[in-house]
């Protein structure tokens, strides 16, 4: 019998990139190869159906240039410790273990009740009932030994920027020294939410708008690397399919939401 799904609005959106993953696993030109995602739209009682358009294709596209941020960290640093902050029911630690990290999963309760009933922690693996806003997970990442790399996919957009830029601040001075990566999202993408299919099919909506990913160095964080989906990380490119590079290259040029929608790295 399939898992019943009681989730806030902001955490429901979780679902949309794990259908994402699901059915690009599905394909002969999987780019994530994610199959435990398929298991899990298979165990959870949910119209996945109502999902659909390029935002399912996105969030994989989206979870390639994340992971390559994660193993060009884990290359130089292959016993660091990784925290992915609102993680839903990502497969990130399964996809990237290189068998020495320390990682921590994060998530509110709700969604942490769900993931609990697939994932289990190990010796390296630890699920963290807590918030990104919340302060109380700090001491258990900052008692590991070795550089700390954070990552955000697909959160803070949904909170209003001053409490983006406050969180973001609150993570520098705590975590000074370590790597944080996270999207932003410009104004036309923003305005473009109604009338995307996957956000017809949700309540949520994103609030947080940043055209220019370098104007929040004036926060106290500096900019490292930014990726659109036209400009992917060389390696993740050549993942990609043919088809699927050279229609990025082209949104990416002439399209502002997928312009303006960018993946950054920040040392904070």
């Amino acid at each position: 019998m399939a898992d019943s799904v009681d989730l806030g609005e902001i955490q429901e959106t979780l679902l949309i990139p794990l259908y994402g993953r699901a059915k690009d696993a599905q394909s002969e030109t999987s780019i994530l190869n994610d199959r435990t995602a398929i298991d899990l739209v298979d165990a959870i009682d949910y119209d996945f159906g109502k999902f659909r358009g390029p935002s399912l294709s996105g969030s994989v596209l989206r979870a390639a240039i994340f992971d390559e941020y994660v193993r060009d960290f884990l290359r130089a640093h292959p016993d660091g410790t990784v925290v992915d902050l609102g993680c839903g029911l990502s497969t990130r630690f399964h996809r990237l273990d290189n068998g020495r990290l320390r990682w921590f999963d994060l998530d509110v309760s709700d969604t942490m009740t769900l993931r609990r009933k697939y994932f289990e922690d190990t010796d390296r693996y630890t699920m963290i009932t807590a918030s990104i806003f919340d302060e109380d997970w700090y001491s258990a990442v900052a008692a590991t030994d070795g550089p700390i790399f954070l990552l955000s996919e697909a959160v803070l957009l949904y909170f209003d920027q001053a409490r983006v830029h406050d969180v973001l601040q609150r993570l520098s001075h705590r975590f000074a020294g370590s790597l944080l990566a996270f999207d932003t999202g410009g104004a036309l993408m923003m305005r473009s939410q109604d009338s995307n299919p996957v956000f017809r099919a949700v309540p949520a909506r994103m609030l947080w708008t940043c055209g220019d990913p370098q104007s929040l160095e004036s926060l106290g964080i500096r900019l490292v690397d930014s990726r659109t989906f036209g400009t992917p990380q060389t390696s993740v490119a050549r993942s990609w399919p043919a088809k699927t590079r050279f229609l990025m290259t082209g949104l990416g040029r002439f399209a502002p939401p997928v312009r303006t929608y960018k993946m950054n790295l920040f040392e904070l």
